[in-house]
């Protein structure tokens, strides 16, 4: 198993240090490797944001559903699972963009999170096979982040024990921003997909929670998936409207 996840991840290296080699910027890498991954599961996660958006729109049936059989929780299950059968939708089709997500979140967590003492690949590691010279630089996102494999909290440490509080503010600002851009990203496809409070509710506390898995993650992660999220919120939106269209005519 170790050695299938470890292949996994020099893949996800081999794949940044290609778009690399194109662009000159790891952190241009990313965003191309993020949009290379959703345009190879568009497929799937159109018909999944389809039947989320038909969830929805059958909402009002479900809660009459659940209101009715409120008094026999098995006779409940039974016809809302027959109800879901019935109209062809997904309950759970909320949480696949999440799950199809996390493998390559954690693969790209461990290769740029990793030393060059660890196991299996690291993008440590690759840095080791360059020039001296050319180590820093390939950490670099362009002009808006200096290093991709440091995470938020890291930043933030190390320029507090040398610069005081307002040199760390500086330092942490630029990676603070991608950690909000990362909270919100998490909570707003939830937003713009139900209208249903108690879901809503349900996104905005995995949003504050993600907020701390932002300050712990290295840079290159959060920028992988605010990528990825803005992806999505592209994706519901256009397939909203064709839906919408198509009902019209």
């Amino acid at each position: 198993m170790a050695d299938i996840w470890n292949g996994f991840k020099d893949i996800i290296l081999q794949v940044l240090v290609f778009f690399y080699k194109g662009v000159g910027d790891y952190g241009i890498a990313i965003v191309l490797l993020t949009i290379a991954m959703r345009i190879i599961l568009t497929p799937l996660m159109w018909k999944q944001t389809k039947s989320m958006i038909e969830l929805q729109r059958v909402q009002p049936k479900i809660k009459a559903l659940q209101e009715k059989h409120k008094n026999d929780k098995e006779k409940q299950q039974e016809e809302l699972m027959k109800f879901y059968q019935e109209n062809k939708v997904n309950p759970f089709g909320g949480c696949l963009p999440l799950i199809l997500q996390m493998p390559i979140f954690i693969a790209l967590y461990g290769v740029l999170g990793g030393k060059a003492t660890d196991a299996g690949p690291t993008f440590a590691k690759y840095l080791m096979t360059l020039a001296p010279a050319a180590r820093q630089a390939a950490k670099h996102f362009w002009v808006i982040l200096p290093d991709l494999t440091t995470m938020p909290q890291a930043v933030w440490k190390a320029a507090a024990a040398t610069g005081g509080t307002g040199g760390a503010l500086l330092a942490v600002l630029p990676y603070a921003i991608f950690v909000a851009l990362f909270g919100v990203s998490t909570w707003l496809p939830q937003y713009l997909m139900t209208k249903d409070p108690t879901q809503r509710r349900t996104g905005a506390y995995m949003a504050v929670f993600m907020l701390w898995i932002g300050w712990i993650s290295p840079a290159g992660v959060l920028v992988y998936w605010v990528t990825s999220s803005i992806w999505q919120v592209a994706q519901q939106i256009v397939t909203q409207r064709i839906l919408a269209r198509s009902e019209g005519e």
